[in-house]
């Protein structure tokens, strides 16, 4: 009966404190690790950008080792086949790494460029200049 009290109690002190230092981490000034963003669709556009360079680099890494098997294969067919599926599959897979980067590129430009346009003319509001009568 007491020792499922220790660990009870003990769990409550672990997380009490936790919950304790949090408080404090919270309210003290911490640098932001961002730098100078602070819009979050900047953010999304980075870690999307990153995460297909990621993908982009296993697919290219892919490729090497499926000519790498092609070209060690010493003619045996089975060798062969499964690097030419491996270099093929790998060209697939750049190929719509690079389509799929080309659209968020496309989608996140447009979000965070406003998309509105007004025909290529600057439009006048007069706010705080006046304008001549």
């Amino acid at each position: 009966m007491k020792k499922p009290m220790i660990k009870f109690f003990a769990i409550f002190i672990l997380v009490f404190l936790f919950l304790f230092n949090v408080s404090f981490v919270l309210a003290a000034e911490l640098p932001n690790p961002l730098g100078g963003i602070k819009d979050p669709r900047e953010v999304i556009g980075n870690v999307i950008r990153a995460i297909f360079g990621i993908v982009g680099s296993l697919a290219l890494a892919i490729f090497i080792y499926g000519g790498f098997m092609w070209v060690t294969s010493a003619g045996n067919e089975e060798k062969v086949k499964k690097g030419k599926d491996m270099i093929m599959w790998a060209a697939f897979g750049l190929a719509v790494i690079f389509v799929s980067y080309a659209l968020v590129t496309f989608v996140i430009n447009a979000v965070a460029g406003g998309g509105g346009s007004s025909g290529g003319q600057a439009i006048e509001t007069g706010g705080g200049i006046p304008l001549p009568d």
